[in-house]
């Protein structure tokens, strides 16, 4: 039909876009482009619009996940290290033992001395995790 693709050219679109509302004839008498633009003044060709994906299933997944649903062995897909970083968890991991250090010197169990030596220690890495830091610091108590 080269009214419709007349009227996609007008319109700037796919002739998938276009639809036709008038009757036979009306299209039929259309040949000219200035028919058509006149039909499309008239709303009896239309453009349809531009349909994207719809982002709500997305958007309920993301809420889920963030309540922490989703998350099992079943929906992973990278390795645990391309999950989270290598250096995000040594991050966080060091931030913990600081945190533990700085309350173990709040509640006076820790004297300064001490504290500076598990301190360095933390920084270069020495200790697996926090349990790890508090064994070795019973340890050095005795």
């Amino acid at each position: 039909m080269i009214q419709k693709r007349l009227a996609a050219e007008i319109l700037k679109c796919s002739t998938k876009r276009i639809r036709v509302k008038a009757t036979l004839e009306e299209v039929k008498n259309a040949i000219r482009k200035a028919d058509v633009r006149n039909l499309i003044s008239q709303g009896k060709i239309v453009a349809l619009p531009i349909v994207g994906s719809s982002r709500v299933r997305a958007r309920k997944a993301a809420l889920q996940r963030k309540k922490g649903r989703q998350r099992g062995h079943g929906n992973r897909r990278g390795t645990a290290k391309a999950r989270v970083g290598k250096k995000l968890t040594h991050m966080n991991a060091v931030r913990l033992q600081r945190e533990t250090l700085q309350e173990l010197r709040k509640s006076k169990k820790l004297p300064t001395s001490a504290y500076r030596t598990l301190y360095l220690k933390i920084r270069g890495g020495f200790f697996r995790s926090k349990r790890h830091l508090l064994t070795y610091f019973e340890e050095t108590q005795k």
